[in-house]
């Protein structure tokens, strides 16, 4: 695979092309695999209860397997076996994922449910030491470039998984065989993580001991907080993704179930976010680079919190397509700035174990975010009386949709201004990034990738 040079050091440039190839191959195994999931649920007949189960089960599973990781990490003080561990881990879990709910069908949804937690407790047991692993091999200054190009590539790759997945079930929902099309993207998905363990396994891990995580005395512990720009962020992040979860496990079941969509609707919609996303990593990433991750956090934060609301407007397939290619745009500048922003405020001895108290938080946020949207989805009446006029919702999960936009409207006004810059930047204004994000055409960022990367395939096979 073509990739420019981010390190100097052998070692961790070999390393790097080891990882863009596990993110890639991660990716395959998320755009075939995890981004079906709720839809296997529905398939399973599950209730929007058990969806949210779904959603929020494998956050707290996940929480604790962060924090067991960190503790690990700091007594062996090697973190590639607790990587390779969560990962394989992950892998396996396909297999029950696949076939158990067949051989128990009356528990099928609970078999489910508890098979993804321990899917995803895999995958946050690799997440911290994996965070500490990269932030000692990319250099700080392409650090931005070098993670939002990766992205990009997995974007892509996702895409192109999820279209695939999405037309392979279409074919098989029209032949009334869906459950042998889950089947197989599920077993593509597993493959696909299995490769990605090996290249993992071939990546270099520095001598570098993580530190344990050490509890704060007591004695002054609320003005050191307040004066961290840490405990800051994780605490505007940790509420943004506890307001965005109360929606976030539903717009699957709004979309196959209230709005009737097709596999194949519901995989265009999905897919062109995806392209969204990707088209536009290379814009954060440079304008995170040149302008730092503050401004990026500040204004995709501020947009982020009208778009459940929107999804009230029109239940026509064109409108939730525009508004979800909208969405992928400013979650993909969110997400991206908020990783790098993580890896900027923590020195490099201290990231494993707080990358694993930052994503604690973050997963008990979600949990208890998808625990109260399922919640919400169950009392939330679809008849009520406001200033005298009588109102009727068409789905119980427009609710839902009115109160994450609230709480996300709440956490970007209260906890977004006491973000602080810890890099030496150059300033831009959030009227000059909006303007930045106006003129950007992702779908031409898209066309110009796509020739890009085939010129470079060409250029690299060369003459026989």
């Amino acid at each position: 695979m073509n990739f420019p040079r981010f390190s100097k050091d052998p070692r961790a440039e070999q390393s790097l092309r080891h990882s863009v190839r596990d993110g890639v191959a991660y990716s395959v195994m998320a755009g075939a695999g995890e981004h079906y999931i709720s839809a296997y649920a529905l398939f399973l007949k599950a209730t929007t209860a058990q969806i949210s189960w779904l959603a929020a089960f494998p956050s707290l599973l996940g929480s604790f397997a962060q924090l067991f990781s960190a503790w690990l990490a700091s007594r062996l003080g090697r973190r590639k076996a607790i990587i390779l561990f969560g990962v394989v881990l992950q892998t396996a879990m396909w297999l029950p994922i696949i076939w158990l709910p067949y051989f128990f069908p009356a528990h099928a949804v609970t078999i489910l449910i508890v098979c993804v937690a321990l899917y995803f407790a895999g995958g946050h047991l690799a997440t911290p030491v994996w965070n500490s692993l990269m932030g000692d091999l990319v250099p700080e200054r392409r650090r931005g470039r070098f993670f939002a190009r990766r992205t990009r590539l997995m974007s892509m790759t996702t895409f192109l998984a999820l279209v695939g997945a999405g037309l392979l079930l279409h074919g098989f929902e029209a032949a009334d065989r869906v459950r042998l099309g889950f089947m197989l993207v599920f077993t593509l998905a597993a493959l696909a993580r299995l490769y990605s363990a090996t290249q993992l396994a071939r990546m270099h891990d520095p001598e570098s001991v993580p530190s344990p995580i050490d509890w704060p005395a007591l004695p002054g512990l609320w003005q050191r907080m307040r004066g961290s720009h840490c405990v800051r962020f994780t605490f505007f992040f940790a509420a943004m993704q506890f307001a965005a979860a109360i929606a976030a496990p539903f717009f699957v079941v709004y979309m196959l179930r209230d709005l009737g969509f097709s596999y194949l609707q519901y995989m265009s919609a999905t897919a062109l976010a995806v392209v969204a996303q990707f088209g536009s990593l290379r814009m954060w990433g440079r304008l995170g680079d040149i302008f730092g991750n503050r401004v990026i956090l500040t204004v995709t934060g501020s947009v982020i919190p009208f778009f459940p609301v929107l999804w009230l407007v029109s239940p026509h397939f064109a409108y939730v397509v525009i508004l979800q290619m909208l969405g992928g745009l400013f979650w993909a500048g969110f997400s991206l700035s908020a990783s790098n922003y993580l890896y900027d405020t923590v020195s490099p001895e201290r990231r494993a174990a707080y990358s694993a108290v930052h994503n604690v938080f973050t997963s008990l946020a979600i949990f208890v975010g998808a625990l109260l949207g399922g919640f919400l989805s169950l009392v939330v009446p679809e008849n009520f009386t406001l200033f005298g006029k009588s109102w009727h919702w068409t789905s119980s999960l427009w609710g839902v949709l009115v109160v994450s936009s609230l709480a996300r409207g709440v956490v970007a006004l209260s906890l977004a201004p006491a973000l602080r810059e810890v890099r030496e930047v150059r300033q831009l204004t959030p009227a000059g990034l909006m303007l930045r994000v106006v003129r950007f055409n992702a779908l031409g960022e898209l066309i110009f990738d796509m020739l890009a990367f085939t010129r470079r395939r060409l250029r690299s096979s060369g003459p026989a």
